[in-house]
């Protein structure tokens, strides 16, 4: 095998797909079975479509949302709106992960569906990974992605620092109805040691998806407690609960999301998408940056499976592709956090940030990237 990817979410699935197109030999291990839910705030910039048409995969057939505004409300309801310098789209990953993994299996890529790895090694003599399976099989592959998210098993294994410390982060997510809500807009809107994204995707639905900490989720006891205690103090919240149609009687929730720095490359492992380094939902950008993160991959993996660069500047050149590209959307996403959750500094940032868009618009400019 020459290529492994751990994990088939947004980055694997495309990193799949550009490798098989470049004549790869390329598998990929999931735990899951498609089609499936994820917590993720559903919108995607627009940067990624020159990518994903070359991929041969343009989302346009699965009739995402076309989002243009974006609105950002305080904790007691003020709001500022800015246009999206490039726009972005809305796409459930339900849908969209089916998609890209459909394609995949059409360009030749193997997968291992519900299979969890459990060890990787690197035989420094034969330059090539052993993979074990949780089931008990072994494979083997030249070069193997770690693109499982933000938090695996596995990052244990490799005794990654970020996975030593607690995150005090969960997020929620629901699909929902909701009638008059503008299918052209992001909004976020802040609450007392959170804040929510809503944002429509395919048809007439409507991606809801929040970040608070366990401490909020402890002191109210229950999900919806919490909701009705502690969001809906937020008028556009209370709203949005009041009036929406929930289209599932549960929530898609996620515990221990940290947004800690971690590294491209730990044990020879290439890792990519949240895997290598998780922007804060605030900014909105992750799911574009998963896919960037894969072209880049993509391109220095089949550099070195074409004997044109050895293993170290492979890893070298990965890591610098990669910060170069993140890392300061990163520290600028960590930065941006500080501001909100706390309901005086709310108050405060969307008040001066509503007087002054050109700030606004330089966030937003600073979080994205350019089409690739």
């Amino acid at each position: 095998m020459s290529i492994l990817l751990i994990g088939g979410g947004l980055a694997g699935l495309a990193a799949a797909i550009d490798l098989a197109r470049r004549g790869h030999e390329v598998a990929v291990v999931e735990r899951k079975h498609y089609p499936f839910h994820k917590v993720c705030g559903e919108y995607v910039s627009n940067e990624v479509l020159p990518y994903l048409r070359r991929l041969g995969a343009d989302p346009a057939p699965l009739g995402p949302a076309a989002i243009e505004q974006f609105e950002l409300t305080s904790p007691r309801g003020r709001s500022l709106r800015a246009a999206l310098d490039l726009g972005g789209f809305g796409v459930s990953r339900y849908a969209l992960d089916y998609f890209l993994y459909q394609h995949a299996c059409a360009v030749g890529v193997r997968f291992h569906l519900r299979a969890t790895v459990s060890d990787v090694q690197f035989d420094a003599a034969a330059d090539e990974h052993q993979v074990s399976l949780a089931d008990g099989r072994q494979l083997r592959a030249r070069v193997v992605l770690g693109t499982y998210g933000k938090r695996a098993n596995l990052d244990r294994q490799l005794q990654r620092a970020f996975f030593q410390q607690r995150s005090p982060y969960l997020g929620v997510k629901y699909h929902l109805r909701l009638s008059g809500f503008a299918r052209n807009v992001i909004a976020l809107h802040n609450f007392a040691d959170g804040y929510a994204g809503i944002s429509a995707i395919e048809e007439d639905k409507l991606c809801f998806c929040y970040l608070t900490t366990r401490a909020n989720l402890r002191r109210h006891g229950s999900i919806p407690e919490m909701e009705q205690q502690v969001l809906a103090r937020n008028p556009h919240l209370r709203d949005i609960f009041g009036a929406a149609e929930f289209l599932y009687p549960q929530p898609e929730v996620i515990n221990e999301i940290s947004f800690a720095p971690k590294q491209p490359v730990e044990a020879h492992v290439l890792m990519c998408g949240d895997a290598a380094g998780l922007i804060t939902p605030l900014c909105g950008n992750g799911m574009a940056m998963a896919l960037h993160g894969a072209a880049i991959a993509a391109a220095d993996v089949h550099h070195f499976l074409t004997n044109k660069t050895s293993r170290a500047a492979l890893e070298q050149t990965y890591a610098r592709h990669w910060q170069a590209e993140f890392g300061s959307r990163l520290r600028l996403g960590r930065a941006v956090q500080g501001l909100f959750g706390a309901p005086v500094l709310s108050e405060l940032a969307v008040g001066t940030l509503r007087f002054w868009p050109a700030a606004v618009q330089a966030l937003m400019r600073r979080t994205h990237g350019v089409p690739f």
